[in-house]
């Protein structure tokens, strides 16, 4: 399966739209689309996945490592794999689109903001093709896509300006139907803000489809496709999963599924918790659906599964959920779980944003004491603790509190920071309930 590379000059240049407009364009041509996003997010995957049906794979060098993120790509499946980036092509600290480029070896495609420039767009192309020799990655930006391009004499322009190492490779028009909306935690989902399938399907037109398949290449080989140990025994995880409950990285699933038998169930229906020997609660919009939680029995259930010991796992929103109560920020408490000694509230800002790694002092459902587990955290919530709580990481970030994440109670541990199945915390997980 051949590649590339989506990157951008900056964050909110239009990568997504792009990104989308490439798919169409390869879909169009009668090819099968693997999508995948660099970095952790779960919102633009969403996206991709409303184009193309199917998961788009996490590619993220901090969360994987260079080889778990090769084998995580090469589980993917088509013709090609259209890649979003991270940000500007070289941001992030520790994982960007560079990194990911260099890991796989694929070329990269720029996203470059044309609404109020023509020429200046060769030229800031032309940069990032040459900062690259200022960093140890091999990062070869091979194309250039021209967003909020008009046609005529202003793609002409941007064109004939480009030097010949750099391949123009079509414009994205301005169109106010190719815009997303945004919130707090970024874009809106796939399935609450689909692009117009018009619009996109016009977008597509004015790609240069030819170049861009020229472009794509074979990447980098995968040392092998199993990420943990085969597991014998079949342990059930319930995954919630529904409108409150959503940010869940593919790999995640699989693993979940491979190694165990995986069911789901939606807290927000006020559905009944399905036999289990472990549950899943991952992040997403607690904050949004908090009435409907507060009401729902699925949490008084939950609770009484932790008081008779049964392993239950949150992350981020999964967290808030456990916790005493929410208040969101319209000033209202809800009630939660009451699992977990602590209140959440909601606020108008990010709390925390970024790679983290967690070390462990004590034994937990995901980690031994002293093993170390890499993550990502980004939310709009901020917790208080009970005097008595009990905290199991270290973090190199902000964690649940003071740099300490992963509140324990019963077999229960909730934490802020979300992992990926590279990370080996889902087998730990399995491994217990065996």
């Amino acid at each position: 399966m051949t590649g590339l590379v989506v990157g951008g000059t900056a964050s909110s240049v239009g990568k997504t739209v792009a990104t989308l407009a490439i798919i169409r364009a390869f879909q169009r041509e009668g090819l099968t689309v693997q999508p995948a996003k660099a970095g952790p997010d779960f919102i633009d995957p969403s996206h991709h996945e409303t184009v193309v049906d199917r998961p788009s794979r996490t590619l993220d060098t901090w969360l994987e490592g260079r080889e778990g993120l090769r084998r995580n790509y090469h589980r993917g499946e088509g013709d090609v794999c259209v890649i979003e980036g991270v940000m500007g092509v070289y941001d992030g600290h520790r994982s960007s689109t560079a990194d990911v480029a260099d890991a796989l070896d694929l070329p990269v495609v720029l996203v470059v903001d044309a609404s109020a420039g023509a020429e200046s767009v060769a030229a800031t192309a032309l940069g990032f093709r040459t900062y690259a020799a200022r960093t140890d990655l091999d990062v070869r930006v091979a194309g250039v896509i021209a967003q909020q391009a008009h046609g005529g004499s202003h793609e002409q322009a941007i064109w004939e300006a480009l030097p010949a190492e750099l391949e123009y490779c079509g414009r994205i028009p301005p169109d106010s139907d190719l815009e997303i909306p945004d919130r707090h935690l970024g874009l809106h989902l796939g399935d609450e803000a689909p692009i117009d399938e018009n619009a996109l399907d016009d977008a597509a037109t004015h790609l240069r489809t030819d170049r861009l398949r020229a472009i794509a290449e074979e990447p980098a080989p995968a040392p092998g496709l199993q990420d943990g140990p085969a597991l014998g025994d079949q342990p059930r995880v319930a995954i919630a999963r529904d409108r409150a409950f959503r940010f869940v990285y593919p790999a995640v699933r699989e693993r979940l599924a491979t190694a165990g038998d995986l069911v789901t169930f939606s807290p927000v229906a006020g559905d009944g918790l399905p036999p289990a020997d472990a549950i899943y609660l991952p992040g997403g919009y607690p904050e949004r659906f908090a009435a409907e939680l507060a009401a729902s029995p699925t949490l008084s259930a939950l609770a009484d599964r932790a008081t008779e010991g049964v392993p239950i796992y949150g992350e981020c929103g999964g967290f808030m959920a456990l916790a005493d109560s929410l208040r969101t920020t319209d000033g209202r408490r809800h009630d939660m779980s009451g699992i977990l000694p602590a209140t959440v509230e909601m606020c108008e800002r990010y709390q925390a944003l970024g790679h983290v790694e967690l070390s462990a002092d004590r034994r937990t459902l995901t980690a031994d004491t002293g093993d170390s587990l890499r993550g990502h955290e980004f939310h709009y919530s901020r917790a208080s603790l009970d005097s008595d709580a009990t905290l199991a990481f270290t973090v190199d970030g902000e964690g649940i509190a003071d740099g300490r994440d992963g509140l324990t109670e019963y077999e229960t541990l909730g934490t802020y920071a979300h992992v990926h199945a590279a990370s080996g915390a889902f087998d730990t997980l399995l491994e217990r309930l065996r």
